[in-house]
């Protein structure tokens, strides 16, 4: 059978083993996180999607060293081209990908082809499926996940100028993100001139990821995106599902009250056995009827009230995510693109916190000057 070839990086060599250990400390962020992730683990997965599978042609960079540059351009909120230039002029950086000291990185053009390579067949079951293996493998470190879960969704802003948009539908042309949909982003209240209290509704052009996250670890588990019209409610299901699936020991799953649904409770509790957090909008106690009696119970119940208690670190969760990562805005225009950007951020978001967790070392969010 064929062996796989690679473009050899010769990091053993003096110019890059001998060099690196004098340069980059035992305690650095990049030395850990290659530390505790068994990365070869992902380049036979990833090779498949090689013309030749990287036993025939030309060949090509380890896949695997592509995909840790992906990383670090999300560690670091940096575009592919910014990526190219950080990682050729940052030592541990280059270390961490994989290259020999005097390499060269690859081009940035290398990151655009190898994310077209993952998505050529028109859906996210490879990046979803790298999620849950770093959730397995945070399993497999030792890691003790929480039986809670929380839901909430998080929306972000479409690459799109609306204004010029706009424009461009007038002069018959199409939109630049089809995808895109105008969403409700908040209600909020304020008293007029006259004293009276109005509600204001907050929108956002963009897209919404929806996401669980175990209360315990603080590690995002799964990840649907949409557009972002879309009712949240929608995917809580299929998040549920998804949890369940990687054995995580769910026993409470909580959210905001927009999630506040019937069909919703009936699903956690009769369906799959498990305690509804989710929050209750008033009126559910508040009515003067028997039904009443049912939701002040669950009102009561411990789970519901840990639940409720747990739901902040989700919405501390986004916004590390927005505000170290980039994800306020979308990178890419369409959905597979908003799709992409939603689980690389949510893999990036777990792999600090799986080293945070088993090493005690942080990611430095210091700024990064690159041309």
């Amino acid at each position: 059978m064929p062996q796989k070839r690679y473009i050899k990086q010769d990091q053993d060599s003096f110019f890059g083993h001998y060099l690196y250990d004098q340069l980059v400390p035992q305690n650095h962020f990049y030395r850990k996180l290659d530390e505790i992730i068994d990365w070869d683990r992902f380049t036979q997965a990833l090779i498949e999607f090689y013309k030749g599978g990287g036993e025939y042609g030309r060949p090509p960079y380890d896949p695997t060293l592509v995909l840790k540059m992906l990383f670090v351009s999300y560690l670091y909120n940096l575009s592919e081209r910014q990526t190219e230039i950080y990682v050729n002029e940052n030592v541990p950086a280059k270390y961490f990908v994989g290259l020999a000291i005097d390499k060269p990185a690859p081009d940035h053009s290398t990151l655009t082809y190898f994310k077209k390579r993952l998505i050529r067949n028109g859906n996210l079951d490879v990046f979803e499926s790298m999620l849950a293996e770093m959730i397995q493998i945070a399993m497999e470190k030792g890691i003790q996940f929480g039986s809670i879960q929380i839901i909430d969704s998080v929306h972000s802003v479409a690459h799109v100028n609306t204004s010029k948009d706009e424009k461009r539908k007038r002069q018959d042309k199409g939109p630049r993100d089809p995808d895109a949909k105008w969403g409700a982003k908040h209600k909020r209240k304020f008293k007029t001139t006259d004293g009276e209290i109005k509600e204001q509704v907050k929108y956002f052009f963009g897209y919404k990821a929806h996401v669980s996250l175990n209360a315990e670890t603080h590690l995002i588990t799964s990840v649907l995106p949409s557009s972002g019209e879309v009712w949240d409610g929608k995917y809580f299901k299929p998040l549920v599902e998804k949890d369940l699936a990687q054995n995580i020991p769910v026993d409470t799953v909580g959210a905001d009250r927009s999630y506040d649904d019937h069909a919703l409770h009936y699903f956690l509790q009769e369906e799959k056995g498990l305690h509804s957090g989710i929050l209750l909008k008033g009126f559910r106690t508040q009515k003067k009827d028997r039904n009443k009696e049912v939701w002040q119970r669950l009102l009561e119940t411990p789970q519901y009230q840990q639940a409720k208690i747990e739901r902040y670190k989700i919405e501390r969760k986004f916004g590390e995510a927005k505000q170290g990562h980039g994800f306020a805005r979308c990178r890419y225009v369409g959905l597979m693109g908003y799709g992409i950007q939603a689980l690389l951020t949510a893999i990036v978001l777990n792999l600090k916190r799986m080293v945070r967790i088993l090493t005690g070392v942080g990611l430095k969010m210091q700024p990064i000057a690159v041309r």
